[in-house]
């Protein structure tokens, strides 16, 4: 009889399965066909995901210590991972909680809406602890599926429609490509487990072969894909401007976050000995995401393609970290992700109070006038995009600090520079927003007022965007842990 597999490092996974296998039963158990009972039990189903996204939190807590290898040495559970899954299931559960309003006004209110958020969650999670490349893929994929089914979520809408189809063919093609490199890596080492590359590679004092070199870039195609990195990110504007504004949210959020997460246990682990070879992929997507997230956004009047390009300039300035291939450049960007989710969710909750009756307006026009219609709405809107631009003391100054200092002590000199560069050039399109809240006239005024959810949300968010300067220690603290055992590994 074969040994069981040592189950306590996987528990956060184990019960979001389980969960979402007792979610499932409960929703298809109250469905009546009502459409006000069936909203009723949406409600009730999205309330219970949140509770057990909060309760997976508290399990992957209770994990965070050593290093713990299971299934075959192919999960693993170290202090990089419980950071990285806290931040993914606070953004997840941040989805479900801005989505509650919207899904019920557009008549989107079905229970599986939020059961597919805890599941996308759940193949996150697999990924940040993927110790192989076969475990990897899995976890993507669960995960892209997932993301798949929700950008078109509001069957009625083209535009929704059009969001998912264009996701799924082009997110099939970079799951081709990973899987390429995938087998190429396989065929030139023998294994696709993360430790044993690492001893291989270490034992060839870091010199590869061209064949494992074209893996690397099949599989950093593919990563930048899922992190919408230049010249892989033109799904992402359509995408985020197709699919319901809650799942852009989610979309600029959670997923991100993990995949930027592999994107470092990948290349810092089983190639950390070759980063000679791939630092200068890296360099280059960070470089060419910063100037096209910069100069792309600068003509948008749609503020979710704006966010889009915003989102494609900030994974370029998280890339300076992995491109550094030090300590210090992983621990600024797990720093600039903890902040990044923050500023995000804050700035998305702001955009889903702009409607006007039941119907959402998405121009940055539409924003005119909030300082005298809405003042403690436009004191968010400008807090976020303040913080975004980078400027102190917010908290998006300290992410790009830390990012950038990294890229200066390992001696990457131009590229820091060139994301100081990016980083006044993109303020632009962030002050250009807070001019037209405080510095135009309103044509026609947007609700008022707002949920208490949505309110709740961006008051906590500016809070800690605006006070982050005062009491950093437990972010600076944690992001050094991560990295730490992520280098110890």
């Amino acid at each position: 009889m074969a040994d069981i597999p040592n189950i306590v490092p996987a528990l956060p996974e184990l019960f979001l399965g389980l969960s979402i296998l007792a979610l499932l039963m409960f929703g298809v158990f109250h469905k009546t066909g009502t459409a006000a009972l069936d909203a009723k039990t949406a409600r009730l189903v999205s309330f219970l995901s949140v509770i057990t996204l909060l309760l997976a939190l508290l399990l992957a807590f209770t994990l965070s210590g050593p290093r713990l290898l299971t299934f075959e040495n192919m999960f693993i559970s170290d202090t990089f991972a419980v950071y990285c899954k806290v931040l993914v299931l606070i953004g997840s559960a941040f989805a479900i909680v801005l989505s509650q309003g919207f899904i019920e006004r557009h008549n989107m209110a079905r229970f599986e809406y939020p059961i597919l958020i805890v599941f996308a969650t759940l193949g996150m999670m697999l990924m940040i602890s993927a110790n192989d490349l076969i475990a990897l893929y899995i976890g993507l994929e669960m995960q892209s599926l997932s993301l798949y089914v929700i950008a078109a979520y509001q069957r009625d809408d083209t535009r929704s429609t059009e969001a998912g189809l264009k996701y799924f063919v082009l997110g099939a093609v970079a799951s081709g490509m990973l899987l390429y490199g995938s087998s190429l890596i396989y065929g030139f080492t023998g294994t696709t487990n993360f430790d044993l590359l690492a001893e291989h590679f270490h034992s060839l004092h870091g010199e590869a072969n061209i064949g494992v070199i074209f893996g690397i870039v099949f599989i950093l195609a593919g990563l930048a894909f899922k992190v919408s990195a230049v010249p892989f990110h033109m799904w992402t504007p359509d995408v985020y401007e197709g699919a319901p504004t809650p799942v852009t949210a989610f979309f600029a959020v959670a997923p991100k976050i993990a995949a930027l997460a592999l994107f470092i246990r990948v290349m810092i682990g089983p190639f950390g000995d070759l980063v000679a070879d791939w630092q200068q992929i890296v360099v280059f997507i960070s470089i060419a995401s910063m100037i096209l997230g910069a100069f792309a956004a600068i003509n948008q009047r749609n503020i979710k393609r704006m966010m889009a390009y915003s989102s494609i300039g900030h994974v370029g300035y998280a890339l300076i970290g992995l491109a550094t291939g030090t300590e210090a450049g992983v621990k600024g960007m797990l720093i600039y992700l903890a902040i990044y989710l923050v500023m995000n969710v804050g700035a998305f909750a702001c955009i889903l109070c702009m409607r006007r009756g039941d119907t959402m307006v998405e121009n940055i026009s539409d924003l005119s006038g909030l300082g005298k219609t809405h003042p403690m709405m436009a004191l968010g809107m400008g807090i976020f995009m303040f913080s975004m631009a980078g400027i102190p003391p917010l908290a998006g100054f300290f992410g790009k600090l830390y990012i950038f200092m990294a890229a200066i002590n390992s001696g990457l000199y131009g590229l820091a520079i060139i994301g100081v560069l990016a980083s006044v050039v993109g303020a632009f399109y962030y002050i250009r927003i807070v001019q037209v809240v405080y510095f135009e006239e309103p044509d026609e005024v947007l609700n008022k007022p707002i949920s208490l959810d949505l309110a709740l949300v961006m008051t906590a968010t500016g809070l800690a965007v605006t006070f982050f300067f005062v009491y950093p220690k437990p972010v600076l603290d944690a992001a050094a842990s991560a990295a730490k055992a992520l280098f110890a590994g």
